[in-house]
């Protein structure tokens, strides 16, 4: 799938949906529009850190920081976090553009990294230390956890914290200089000890790293911490309004501490509900432990929530968007049903896609009373839903193939397709009807032995009779041969003491080798989405395909659990 931007503008200019829409974060601007607080002035950012791959919970930011920055015909930024050399890769810096690019939005000119400001901060970190709120530190971490306190307990100070601003100015030169090794000293702001709030008890603002950066390479050995990069970067780059999820609450008297020590610009930062799923993770750290473990095959497999895996497994931009903006924005934080998302997914699909007809489990039948020889072709139509995606030609033959469970040797009530003697409607097709079943020497069934009515062509009998049961086939003369991969949760969520955990589902990938699919799709090309009717929308494997060997992804079944979850 190509993962150029799309043609639509969404990130510079705001539909119509994103006009309509109000939350508590939208209040606020307006509010500040309306009494000048910035000059009219709206620069959101986007800031994610370059160590994984974005999942769908970073959509849900990018659509509000994008979003907001287009209502107000102001920026978004796309600023890289990259103040972790050792965890961070370049591989990370593209797929991450590319996503973001896939979703519709576009930063235009507007790129930057935390490491742009690499000496910027320095010298703000100099300013701190000589107006005596700032000191270096010679605790190791345990020992800084440990003076650090509880949240029933004041921290202690820091036997260094009373340096003179002369010896703390030369130690921050010399651990810049790479003097210390990595642990020995670190740059802590000098705040309250006792205060209730465990961020302002002397944070970390620089720690020696001596690990190679993707972009600065080897010019320094002391990086800032997030803290510190965060608010200052927001700054310097004239950030109005600093969206970020609820974690970051607590840290908001840090970012405000700082920037008012420094007197410099001072962004507003506003905190939002993260988004939770159900039946997924939605932490970088545990989807990269997956990753490492072996327990799925990378960052894109098709079970994972990245945005890379949905682009593999068939899901639109559209109905990402659409999901963000369903599930709003608010402070409380709640769990939203996967099964929103396949919704939506599903909705859009149904629209755009194609129908095809393909067989995953395939018995042969084998009509009885068709000439052998003779090929007709049937019209079959591309899409119910978009009468402009015209028809198709499909090929019909004495022998096809159908999908095992559309036959039962003894039916229960209420099962209306095929059986001894029974007769059923081929989609497109002719009636037909069983008259012998041949099984192999351990009783399986491998044939169905039917009789068509030539007077039913399209699915009409002239008689008027009907016919309970509709299924659909291939014609096994002209059949292709494909792989389709079905997917079910990563996870299966269970309840234990009162607590939500996720135990890994053994059944989340089911690989079929041997399905058989209409002839069109000889010409499918990776990313290419389809319905195969009656089992779901599936989509060109984007890694696995080539012209001689095509891979389908299910992207969502054609059940939508999503209304019977709404009644509830």
């Amino acid at each position: 799938m190509s993962m150029h931007r799309t043609s639509e503008k969404i990130g510079r200019e705001p539909t119509d949906e994103s006009k309509d829409r109000s939350d508590f974060i939208r209040t606020i601007i307006e509010e500040d529009n309306k009494t000048g607080k910035f000059g009219g002035r709206v620069i959101t950012r986007f800031p994610p850190e370059p160590n994984g791959y974005l999942h769908i919970g970073h959509a849900k930011s990018i659509s509000l920081n994008f979003g907001i920055a287009a209502e107000n015909d102001g920026e978004c930024h796309l600023r890289f976090d990259d103040t972790n050399p050792a965890k961070e890769e370049v591989e990370y810096v593209q797929a991450i553009q590319d996503d973001i690019r896939w979703l519709g939005y576009d930063w235009g000119e507007h790129l930057y990294f935390a490491s742009d400001h690499f000496s910027k901060l320095y010298d703000f970190a100099v300013e701190l230390v000589k107006a005596n709120k700032a000191y270096v530190c010679d605790l190791n971490p345990e020992e800084i956890r440990q003076y650090r306190g509880t949240l029933t307990e004041p921290g202690r100070n820091s036997p260094y914290r009373d340096r003179p601003y002369e010896e703390n100015l030369n130690l921050l030169e010399r651990m810049k200089a790479g003097e210390f090794d990595e642990g020995a000293r670190v740059l802590r702001a000098k705040i309250n000890m006792a205060s209730g709030n465990l961020n302002m008890r002397d944070p970390v603002l620089y720690r020696i790293v001596k690990t190679s950066h993707h972009r600065t390479q080897d010019n320094w050995c002391i990086y800032p911490t997030y803290d510190f990069a965060h608010g200052q970067s927001d700054s310097i780059e004239g950030v109005t309004h600093s969206i970020c999820t609820t974690e970051f609450e607590d840290h908001r008297p840090l970012y405000d501490w700082i920037l008012d020590q420094l007197g410099i610009f001072h962004p507003q930062q506003i905190e939002f509900a993260r988004l939770n799923i159900s039946n997924t993770v939605m932490s970088k750290r545990k989807l990269a432990d997956l990753v490492e473990d072996g327990e799925v095959t990378g960052w894109n497999d098709p079970r994972m929530p990245t945005l890379t895996a949905m682009r593999r497994r068939g899901y639109t931009p559209e109905a990402v968007r659409t999901f963000c903006t369903r599930v709003g924005v608010a402070k409380r934080q709640n769990v939203v049903e996967m099964a929103l998302l396949e919704h939506l997914v599903r909705e859009d699909l149904n629209i755009k896609s194609r129908r095809v007809m393909a067989v995953l489990r395939p018995i042969r039948v084998v009509i009885e009373n068709y000439p052998k020889d003779q090929v007709e072709e049937l019209d079959a139509i591309n899409n119910p839903e978009d009468p402009s995606m015209g028809s198709r030609k499909l090929p019909f033959s004495r022998e096809l193939y159908i999908e095992e469970d559309d036959f039962q040797e003894d039916p229960p009530k209420k099962y209306f397709r095929l059986a001894p003697g029974r007769e059923v409607r081929l989609r497109y097709g002719y009636f037909i009807t069983c008259v012998g079943v041949i099984k192999n020497q351990i009783g399986d069934i491998v044939e169905l032995r039917c009789t068509y009515d030539p007077q039913s062509r399209g699915g009409q009998a002239p008689d008027g009779r009907k016919v309970k049961g509709t299924i659909h086939w291939v014609s096994a003369k002209h059949a292709q041969r494909v792989e389709v991969r079905l997917y079910e949760y990563l996870f299966k969520s269970v309840e234990s003491d009162g607590k939500i955990e996720l135990i890994s589902n053994p059944n989340s990938l089911e690989t079929l080798r041997d399905c058989m699919a209409e002839p069109s799709l000889i010409d499918a090309i990776p990313g290419h989405r389809f319905q195969f009717e009656r089992l779901g929308y599936f989509c060109v494997d984007t890694e696995d395909s080539s012209p001689t060997s095509l891979v389908f992804n299910r992207t969502v079944t054609l059940r939508d659990t999503w209304s019977k979850i709404q009644h509830r």
